[in-house]
Parts: C-alpha cells; sequence; structure tokens
C-alpha cells in the first residue's frame, strides 16, 4: 500500500492507496513539534480502525500486506523531518519528498518554480489527469489557493486569498463586540442576529470572492477552463458558487498518489557503521 501525506497549515490529511483505490483516509492536526514516534502511535491506531495492516511489507508479500510506499507534500517545513523519520524508522520506506526536482509530469511557467507550493503542483496534477484540458483548481484550506493548468498541461500559476478560517478568526480577534462563530450557510443572506450576519458575511462574501477572481482568470486566457474544488470547506461554498463545476476532497491525495508512479524506486540507505574506537 502507498501511503500518502499531505501536511497543510492547520491539518493533514493521509490517504491510504492500494493501486489506485483510496483505501482510506485520516484527518490529524498538523503539529509542528510532532516527533516520528508520535505520528506512528496514531497512523498505527488509525489503520487499525479500518483494519490496515500498519507494518512494512517483506521481501515476497503482496504490497497490500503492509504499506511498501510512501510520499509527502508540505508547505510546513518543520513538520516534514517527524514523517521521514515515521516511514524510515517504522515501515522501513524512503518516502518520496515533493519538490524541486521531482518528477511531476507538469512544466512549471512560474517566474520562480521554487516558490510554488507542493500541494498547489500536486492539485494541478491531478486535476490535468482527470481533464486533459485547461483547469483551475481552487483549494479551500488555510489560506485559498486559485491554480491555472494550460490545455497543455502546463501550471501556469495564480492567486492566494486568505481563507475563510482565517477571516473568521480574523472578525473575532480584531472586533471586541463578534463572537467566534461556526463557518456555516445561514437562512438567509440578510442576517436577523450578529451570529447569521457574520456567517452570512463569511459564506457568501466568500462565494463573491470565488467567482469574482475565477470570472477574472477566465478572462484573461484564450481557452475554456474546468473549474474544480477542494478541502476542508469545497462542498460548502461549491453549493453557492455558480462557477465551480466539480468538487473533490481527495484530489490532493490523488495528486500525489500520480506522482509517487512517475518516481524511480527508492531504498532506506543502510547506516554507516561507526569507526573502531568513537562514539555513536
Amino acid at each position: 500500500m502507498l501511503l500518502a501525506v499531505d501536511v497543510g497549515n492547520t491539518n493533514t490529511v493521509i490517504g491510504v492507496f492500494a493501486g489506485d483505490v483510496l483505501r482510506a483516509h485520516f484527518r490529524i492536526e498538523t503539529r509542528r513539534s510532532g516527533t516520528e514516534d508520535e505520528y506512528a502511535a496514531a497512523l498505527s491506531s488509525l489503520f487499525a480502525l479500518h483494519g490496515l495492516p500498519f507494518r512494512p511489507v517483506a521481501e515476497g508479500e503482496p504490497e497490500d500486506s503492509g504499506v511498501h510506499a510512501g510520499i509527502i507534500a508540505t508547505v510546513v517545513p518543520p513538520v516534514l523531518r517527524g514523517f521521514e523519520a515515521l516511514l524510515r524508522r517504522y515501515l522501513s520506506i524512503e518516502p518520496v519528498v515533493v519538490g524541486p526536482g521531482t518528477r511531476t509530469g507538469i512544466p512549471v511557467l512560474y517566474d520562480n518554480p521554487r516558490e510554488v507550493g507542493a500541494d498547489r503542483i500536486v492539485n494541478a496534477v491531478a486535476a490535468y489527469e482527470r481533464h486533459h484540458a485547461g483547469c483551475l483548481i481552487v483549494d479551500f484550506g488555510t489560506a485559498t489557493t486559485f491554480d491555472v493548468v494550460t490545455p497543455r498541461g502546463e501550471y501556469l500559476g495564480g492567486a492566494i486569498a486568505p481563507g475563510i478560517g482565517i477571516s473568521a478568526d480574523a472578525l473575532y480577534r480584531a472586533a471586541a463586540k463578534l463572537p467566534r462563530v461556526d463557518i456555516s450557510r445561514p437562512k438567509s443572506v440578510i442576517g436577523k442576529t450578529t451570529v447569521s450576519s457574520m456567517q452570512s458575511g463569511l459564506v457568501y462574501g466568500y462565494v463573491g470572492l470565488v467567482d469574482g477572481l475565477v470570472d477574472r482568470m477566465k478572462a484573461e486566457v484564450d481557452y475554456p477552463m474546468r473549474v474544480f474544488a477542494t478541502g476542508g470547506l469545497a462542498p460548502l461554498i461549491a453549493r453557492e458558487s455558480r462557477t465551480i463545476d466539480e468538487t473533490d476532497e481527495f484530489l490532493t491525495l490523488t495528486g500525489l498518489r500520480l506522482i509517487h508512479q512517475l518516481q524511480p524506486a527508492r531504498t532506506v540507505p543502510t547506516p554507516a557503521r561507526p569507526r573502531e574506537g568513537t562514539r555513536s
């Protein structure tokens, strides 16, 4: 099985693939101070809940008898070391880390390709594999990203906006009389309470932001684009949006699986033996 890890600023989403099939998926809080032992404890419990084996695949065993490969995309560099150590120590895997030099099959037309977040490239790979034409991906995370892929399968660029959660938190922190609210669709756009008024501004205001940016991006290119939405709040906004064509909460995990298929085989390096007379 393939372990795909998407580390976001707020949550880390983990998928377990058997071939092309997503067998299980988990969402845990992203902790910058987490250790490989803590991640292993969490994952072994989650695997057990889904009836999956959390162990390496021994030579000669079928790949679905354990975890045989791993791939990581992260926008939080401090978390990377813990997940890499988890895969090496507990699963005997040398993981693929999506970044500069990783085979993705997607040419990046950004002025400085190294500036593009790994999650944005991963989403582009998954969307283009599905549509094989111009597409635009809206990812609702801590930040909301908009990413354009050309009909030739090139990553063109996009936009980054504050996420809905950031906006809601800013209202609570900066305005003394405004409460913290759940982000959910109110009964009407015209709120009759403070809470429903805030929910209206957050949800419908964000729908307007999404539709406005999508319209402007479509106007700047000379080809049609199918608009994909992904991320935790994608279903909420997509229901109200007139520009989103398709919602897929597993788009990033699918992109990680596709990118992993492009990589050469990897092995865990054998640790060097300490020289005689030195302390290890």
